[in-house]
């Protein structure tokens, strides 16, 4: 006797339903997340190099990302004016930061940068206004030791560390970096990199010296900074725009008044004598 046929049992596709609601639950929280979260893209460029580093750096000459370069560029222009010496450049966090010994960018106890500082202070302000580059805010910081200063024109080491952040900030403006990226900060001798002081209140002089330096800290534009910026250019564009129209229809109008004094004026009709009085 044959064995009876195997009877298949229907498709039970009641799981499909809870399958596809926890999908949606799941999609609707990481958008919620998205939409009340703020990236932070020094972090996020953080992150993507620890990956690129966990995979082998499979590909990274080509994925470089924007920062990095940044750094690669700042610290070859220093290699090229022979300054790498007395320049520190580091990543973190927040971005980049550029570490320059005050002694060799500014005449002791003045704000006066040294003609040598030049050319590298140009090459680095001529990156920060390149498009690839220009979407990161400029902080320059001002720090001195804490040896008190007293004249007339720097009462204390705030005003000397704040007229020194502010040097960099105009001479940087004075390259083309947009006013709206810079920002000049003074902070004395409140953030010391080493203790100007040993524990009974000598003088450390080589640490004194590294405390007077000059910090320019870059970080990058998050996405609405960028916008701001952008909104910022477009309306100096089209003012500048505005002004050249002005200038181009008010010297048309002068040259056409011009003409129009040194033609040629018709001369007067002679006067006709009056007709002889009848007798």
């Amino acid at each position: 006797m044959p064995p009876p046929p195997i009877q298949e049992e229907p498709d039970d596709e009641e799981w499909l339903g809870t399958f596809a609601d926890t999908i949606a639950l799941l999609l609707a929280f990481f958008v919620m997340l998205l939409s009340i979260s703020t990236i932070d893209p020094n972090k996020f460029e953080s992150a993507i190099d620890g990956i690129k580093d966990e995979i082998g750096g499979v590909g990274k000459e080509a994925t470089q990302t924007t920062s990095q370069e940044l750094k690669t560029a700042i610290e070859s222009a220093a290699f090229e004016v022979q300054m790498e010496q007395v320049v520190e450049v580091q990543k973190d966090e927040r971005g980049i930061t550029i570490e320059m010994a005050s002694t060799s960018f500014f005449k002791p106890g003045t704000t006066e940068i040294l003609e040598a500082a030049f050319p590298l202070l140009k090459s680095w302000s001529a990156l920060l206004v390149d498009e690839k580059f220009k979407y990161f805010y400029i902080e320059v910081e001002g720090h001195t030791d804490d040896d008190p200063i007293s004249t007339e024109k720097f009462p204390s080491n705030w005003e000397l560390s704040a007229d020194r952040a502010a040097a960099v900030v105009r001479f940087m403006g004075g390259e083309g970096v947009h006013p709206f990226q810079l920002k000049a900060i003074g902070l004395a001798d409140s953030h010391p990199k080493a203790p100007n002081r040993d524990q009974l209140g000598v003088a450390i002089p080589a640490n004194q010296a590294k405390n007077r330096r000059v910090v320019i800290r870059l970080v990058q534009m998050v996405k609405n900074d960028k916008e701001e910026f952008q909104n910022v250019l477009l309306e100096q564009r089209l003012a500048e725009e505005e002004r050249k129209r002005r200038e181009e229809a008010e010297k048309a109008d002068a040259a056409a008044a011009a003409g129009q004094g040194g033609a040629a004026q018709p001369a007067p009709a002679e006067a006709t004598p009056p007709p002889a009085p009848t007798q």
